[in-house]
């Protein structure tokens, strides 16, 4: 993405020249696994589709741009991408994670990879002397998000980057949250963004992928090896819906954006909502941070993830079956709205850790429909 060129015009364009053969405005679907050779060790840029294929490499191009940089990578689901990153590390090195991380990096670290001796530590990285009191010579992997799942803190990536730096080692960043649209970690000198592209990025709720994108490019040398030899990528035609989805990021995270912000108000007004989690309340948790970090065209925007605290479980668990616009489902950042109970649902997994969310805790995305039919949809729920 060149300077002059913004971020809704490179979502469409970047990558997505006309077809030079038929002159087909979308990127085409190439659903094949191989490709003829010219003639031995002779071809046209693409081999195998494990390796690469057109439709993936538009995809990869536009994702880069994106992100202000030249290296990025697709695989098949976002668990799929942080599993491929943390294959750059060897027995012995030790992995730095936020004390709220999602469930699902969570059971990656705690019940696969500590197996094969990389070790690792939680925080909570809202605290850098913390963080720095863990970094060890043996870290050589700091993996953020922010804002984190599904408490919504908020990290100051500069800071996080420097204690990473001082010690060697990388700052991944899951920015699934709050996409390249609002930030972009590699700015704040974060190594590796990361996505779990299924949420916002494809916004539609009808694909599993994730992504990387770094501006390092050994280590974008590296990651592509690992990519075409563990072959964790996704199909063309995902590929081609993610393309199709970028195309409106822009747009729709205004509105989700939008949307989240007329929650929030209305549940902190709600005596049944015990405590409310979300940036953009100005006494927040890393407000300032936010505000800094998290902004489009100089607009500081917080998001679409609002998460709140009922004042029990019980109740917590029956707003989340008693909401009809608000699907109860796990996932998010898709067009239409979302309610889970985190405890039971995506954060399960954390059971028994000592890293567990609180009981009383509700979890939404915000989707594009109108916030105040979402307001009375709540509203229903909590009568």
């Amino acid at each position: 993405m060149t300077d002059a060129m913004r971020f809704e015009t490179a979502a469409i364009h970047v990558g997505q020249e006309p077809d030079d053969s038929t002159g087909a405005a979308v990127v085409p679907i190439y659903q094949t696994s191989t490709y003829v050779q010219q003639a031995v060790g002779k071809h046209k840029g693409f081999e195998y589709s494990r390796t690469d294929n057109p439709t993936r490499h538009a995809l990869e191009t536009c994702l880069a741009a994106l992100e202000g940089t030249d290296h990025a990578m697709a695989f098949g689901s976002g668990m799929a991408a942080i599993a491929t990153l943390a294959m750059t590390l060897k027995s012995g090195q030790k992995v730095v994670l936020p004390d709220d991380v999602y469930g699902g990096t969570y059971r990656l670290f705690a019940k696969v990879l500590i197996d094969l001796g990389i070790d690792f530590v939680s925080v909570d990285m809202t605290d850098i002397e913390q963080v720095r009191s863990v970094a060890t010579p043996e870290v050589a992997l700091i993996l953020a998000e922010t804002p984190t799942n599904p408490l919504l803190k908020i990290l100051d990536l500069e800071a996080l980057a420097g204690v990473a730096h001082e010690v060697g080692a990388l700052l991944a960043v899951d920015n699934t949250f709050a996409t390249p649209y609002l930030q972009r970690p590699l700015d704040f000198g974060a190594d590796v963004s990361i996505y779990a592209a299924t949420k916002y990025l494809g916004g539609h709720s009808d694909l599993v992928m994730g992504t990387l994108a770094t501006g390092d490019a050994e280590l974008a040398e590296r990651l592509r090896f690992l990519q075409n030899a563990v072959g964790a990528i996704p199909g063309p035609f995902d590929s081609w819906l993610l393309l199709r989805g970028l195309k409106t990021l822009a747009i729709r995270m205004r509105a989700h954006c939008a949307g989240a912000a007329r929650v929030a108000e209305w549940l902190a007004s709600q005596s049944s909502a015990a405590k409310v989690y979300y940036p953009g309340f100005s006494d927040a948790q890393g407000h300032d941070v936010a505000t800094r970090q998290m902004s489009a065209a100089g607009e500081p925007l917080y998001g679409g993830m609002v998460s709140f605290e009922s004042a029990s479980a019980d109740e917590a668990i029956a707003v989340c079956e008693r909401t009809e616009l608000f699907f109860l489902g796990e996932s998010l950042g898709g067009v239409e709205s979302l309610i889970e109970y985190p405890a039971v649902m995506t954060h399960a997994s954390l059971a028994g850790s000592g890293m567990e969310v609180p009981e009383t805790l509700v979890r939404v995305s915000v989707g594009i429909e109108h916030p105040d039919d979402l307001i009375a949809d709540l509203e229903r729920a909590f009568s």
